[in-house]
Parts: structure tokens; sequence; C-alpha cells
């Protein structure tokens, strides 16, 4: 893909986890009354509804790959097919949609294990993005 990716501004619920990845941390939201994460972030807990008890932990940044897809027509010029868009089920449970990087697009299969890698955004930001766990043996 191209160097332009359309992401949205910051707002009070997203604020702590666009933080994070300005530092490159990779961060879950979680619910301190009933210790479960999710992703994304949400003004009220997803599982038990608290609104006043929500915080932020680090991730692993390890996950698998439950769903993938090529794309060979890009939706915008911002875009530079073909590229992997992806459902990354991380080791903490939440789901991310985000792209698959550092392997050949039509090479990434459902199960296939993935580390957190990162794309910058002209705004100090990051996107997280994930490549393989660790290289293929032919590599």
């Amino acid at each position: 893909m191209s160097r332009s990716y359309p992401v949205p501004p910051p707002d009070e619920v997203t604020e702590g986890w666009w933080g994070a990845t300005r530092q490159r941390r990779l961060v879950l939201q979680y619910c301190a009354d009933c210790d479960r994460p999710q992703h994304p972030p949400r003004a009220l807990c997803t599982a038990c509804g608290a609104t006043d008890h929500l915080g932020w932990r680090d991730a692993s940044g390890e996950g698998i790959v439950d769903s993938c897809t090529v794309v060979e027509r890009a939706p915008s010029p911002d875009f530079t097919p073909p590229y992997v868009v992806a459902r990354v089920r991380l080791a903490e449970g939440p789901v991310l949609l985000t792209n698959v990087v550092d392997i050949a697009p039509y090479e990434v299969g459902i199960g296939d294990r993935v580390r957190l890698r990162w794309r910058d955004l002209p705004d100090g930001r990051a996107l997280p993005v994930f490549g393989p766990a660790s290289p293929r043996p032919e590599e």
C-alpha cells in the first residue's frame, strides 16, 4: 500500500489507544469489573456494561489469522494492490481488522501465526499490522 492512510482522529474513547501507538505499544481496553479485554475501544464494557472501570493493558502482539482476503482492486488511490486484509485474533482474545505484511499476499492463510509490526502515520501515530511470527524455513 502507499504511504497515505485515511485514519480517524482520536476522541475521548480512543485517545488512550492512539496515544499508545505513538510509542509503538499495542494496548487493549480492559474492564476492571469483569477483567475482559475488548477492541475496538468503547465507552462501555461489552461484557458487563460497566462504564467507569475501563483501562488499558499492553497486548502481547501475538495472534493468529482467522480470516483473510487479498484485495486486487483498491478502493482509492491511497492503496496499492495486491494487499491482505485479515482478521487477526490476538492471544488475549480480541480481533483486529488489519493488514498482513512481509509475506506474499497469496501465501497468507487461515491459522497462520503472526506477530505485530507497525506502519507509521504522518502525525506520529502508527497502525498495527502483522507479519509472520517466525521466518519460514526457506528464508
